[in-house]
Parts: structure tokens; sequence; C-alpha cells
């Protein structure tokens, strides 16, 4: 068993009373590399930002957990250095499993070093979900680990999580999921889907903001997440294309819809897709414009500092984190 504790991390549980009291999100973002690592750090360092580092089931088998895990260790000490050396204030840091689908994986998790995870059980039957749930729970708070659980089904597809139909949380089943799993954070589904393609070409996105206000009202005061929450930058899609990608129908969450949840009952607001997006069209312009390039230093530097940039704006107008430490 590693404590989280002695790897600089923290759980989420002051980090969202703050945010709440606050009126803001905290920024949730999934890694797989070293560069989108590097570049989460760096933009929530220099943004002053506290950040929950994400990392899905697809991510652990890709990385290698023992992997993942030192390159998290190292991301706070990297953290810690940089804000030494450019005076800023040392920022919180959550490592976080997103979408954990059973009591092992978690359980996993939490014995590796993680502060938060997340047991995601909405595809199961209600009284199914609660007997989960409320079982990781148990075992979490144990270890000083904080849990999001789940409630409803957020359509779309990313790394193993593929729901094909979405369902909407039903506002009068969270004050007793809540209550009866001990969770420390509700998922919800209003209307988010995962994915690049979230949503038909031409048709604007509603998500179901009079939701999110029914649940806040029953549930005063408590964490509420927003899971497939990425906005599908166009310039970032445009780019793609114009160096060989096919991505003509990416449509994703209107960005002043996401601020309108965070300043509701939304404390943490996941971002897994537009960090692919950037990434990869940095990469394919660097590729596409000079076909010399074959260091992998040039073209994923150059993929670091654009998702650094693009992340450091999402903080400040979207998450509205900026200065939060």
């Amino acid at each position: 068993m590693v404590n989280y504790k002695k790897l600089g991390f923290v759980n989420t549980r002051a980090l969202f009373k703050k945010a709440l009291a606050g009126g803001y999100a905290i920024p949730a973002y999934n890694f797989n590399n070293m560069e989108q690592l590097q570049a989460i750090v760096m933009a929530c360092l220099e943004s002053q930002s506290p950040v929950i580092l994400q990392v899905s089931k697809g991510a652990r088998e890709y990385a290698d957990p023992t992997m993942l895990r030192y390159m998290a260790m190292g991301a706070y000490e990297m953290m810690k250095r940089m804000a030494k050396e450019k005076k800023l204030k040392q920022i919180p840091l959550v490592l976080h499993l997103d979408h954990g689908a059973d009591f092992a994986i978690c359980k996993s998790a939490i014995e590796s070093g993680f502060s938060s995870v997340m047991i995601d059980a909405s595809s199961l039957p209600y009284e199914q979900n609660v007997a989960l749930t409320k079982k990781v729970v148990q075992y979490s708070h144990k270890h000083g680990v904080t849990v999001e659980g789940e409630l409803g089904a957020i359509k779309g597809v990313e790394d193993d999580v593929q729901v094909e139909e979405a369902h909407y949380t039903k506002p009068e089943d969270v004050k007793d999921f809540v209550r009866r799993t001990g969770v420390d954070s509700l998922a919800i589904s209003i209307g988010t889907l995962h994915g690049a393609y979230k949503y038909a070409v031409g048709v604007t996105p509603h998500i179901r903001l009079d939701i999110l206000k029914k649940i806040g009202k029953l549930l005063p005061n408590f964490p509420i997440v927003m899971h497939g929450s990425s906005s599908v930058p166009q310039e970032y899609v445009v780019q793609i294309n114009k160096f060989g990608g096919n991505m003509k129908t990416a449509v994703g969450v209107p960005e002043d819809q996401l601020r309108e949840a965070a300043r509701g009952a939304v404390c943490k607001i996941n971002v897994d897709t537009d960090g692919r997006l950037v990434v990869t069209a940095a990469v394919r312009k660097i590729l596409g414009e000079d076909k010399k390039v074959f260091d992998p230093r040039v073209y994923l530097g150059a993929a670091r500092e654009e998702l650094k940039k693009y992340l450091i704006e999402k903080n400040k107008m979207v998450m509205g984190s900026t200065g939060k430490v």
C-alpha cells in the first residue's frame, strides 16, 4: 500500500468545498503520456489553478500502472521546483482514477497511491449501483481516498466506456443514492457526451441545465461532476483536417453552457477529448509543414506547448479556477 499523501497528492474534499463556495469548477484533465502531463501541470501552475490529474483504465493499460504512478510523482516534484523558480504558490494535485469499472480496479489504484477514485456502476440496475458504490466508498474512506459515483448514462465512446443510449439522471434518485452510498461527489447525465462526435453538425447543443438546477436544490452544497465536457474547439478540428485528418463532423459542448454549469453545483469538469485534439492538431501541423522532421522532441514539444496554452485559457474562461490556489 502506497499512501497518496507521501507522494504529495491531496484528495478532493477541501478543493470541492472551496470550489462550491467560490462558484467555479476544478479542471479534471486526462493524460496518457509525459507531454500531456507536463502541459497540464505547467498550465495549472502558471494559472495558479488546482487540478485533478485523471487516469483512465485505457491509460493505465497503455502506459503501465507503475509507470503512470511514477510519472505523476515526477509531475509533483516538477511542480514544486517550477513553483520555487517562478516564485509561485504550489498548486494542489489530485491523482484520480477515471471510470473505475469494478471494485478490484479501484482498490488497485488506491494501493498504488491514487488520492481519488471513480466507481462507474451506472450501467447496473439502481440497487446494484448503490451496493457496489457503497463497497468502494467503505474501502476508500479507510485510506482517506475520496470517491466519485455516477447516476444516469452518458452516451458516447471514450476508451473502454461505450454507451449507446443516454439516460438522464433522475433528480428524485440523487438524494437517496448519496445518503446510502456515502460518495463524496456525483457524476450526472444532463446531455453531455463522451468523445469528439457529440452532436449532429448544424444543431446547437443544449445540455439540461434545468436538471442540474433541480439536483442542486435537492443536494445543496454537494459536489456535482460533469463528464463528456470537451468543447471540441473547431480551430483544432480544422487544423487536423487541413493536414490530412478526417474529423469534419466533430462537435462539442458550447463553452458558455459549461461556464454556467461551473457557476452552479458543478465543481469538477472532465476534459479528455480536447487534450487529444490539441496534441494531434499540433503534431499534424509540424509534420505536414516540414517533411524532414523526425525528432519526437520537435513535434511532441510543440504539442506540449500548444496544449499548455489551451489549458491556461480553459482554466480562465471556462472553469473559472485561475488564481484559486
